[in-house]
């Protein structure tokens, strides 16, 4: 009986591993941003006054930009600021959103932070394993999330430290609610400690 099981759990990994090699074919492999390709993003509040700045603002005056509420209390800590950009404001998208995320929110309607490559999973995702136990695990965890505006772009998460200091930390999401590493977050945002 034990081989029995183990071989079908061998022919699901192997499935599963034939799936997730043959949908990376179609997926378009991230290009590294740069800060000088950042800093042009015309941002955009999501909320209070709308008016428009340059991204390089945000970290010109001492900040840096991250995306991982879970990490808030570390980053005040270390005098790190926690950001949020989003690619579009559909209805109460942002203001769902906020009790999930305790930092400030804007928009970058011409989604840069998004580039300079813009990469889409598409209806392929749905033929990946690791999606499926991502969006379970969402699903447990209370995240019902929604079927309004685009919902294929891949997004990322970015450390950018003070002034020149540039990208501590670029992590492109491979396949929807794939994670960066909490740990190599916490490790750049002291690195732009330690060089402020």
């Amino acid at each position: 009986m034990d081989v029995v099981v183990q071989s079908a759990g061998a022919f699901v990994a192997f499935i599963a591993t034939a799936l997730r090699s043959f949908t990376d074919l179609f997926l378009t492999q991230p290009s590294r941003a740069t800060l000088k390709y950042l800093e042009e993003t015309e941002l955009k509040p999501s909320r209070g006054e709308l008016i428009p700045f340059k991204a390089k603002q945000l970290w010109e005056i001492e900040v840096g930009y991250s995306i991982l509420s879970s990490l808030k209390p570390q980053l005040d800590e270390l005098g790190v600021p926690l950001y949020a950009v989003v690619k579009e404001d559909m209805g109460t998208e942002i203001q769902n959103f906020r009790p999930y995320f305790s930092g400030e929110i804007f928009v970058d309607e011409k989604r840069h932070f998004y580039g300079p490559r813009e990469r889409k999973m598409g209806l392929l995702a749905f033929l990946r394993v690791g999606v499926w136990m991502n969006g379970l695990r969402a699903f447990k965890r209370g995240f019902l999330g929604n079927v309004f505006g685009e919902g294929f772009v891949l997004g990322g998460v970015f450390v950018i430290g003070a002034g020149q200091q540039g990208i501590l930390l670029e992590h492109r999401e491979m396949e929807f609610g794939d994670k960066v590493n909490i740990l190599e977050v916490l490790k750049a945002a002291r690195k732009y400690v330690e060089k402020r």
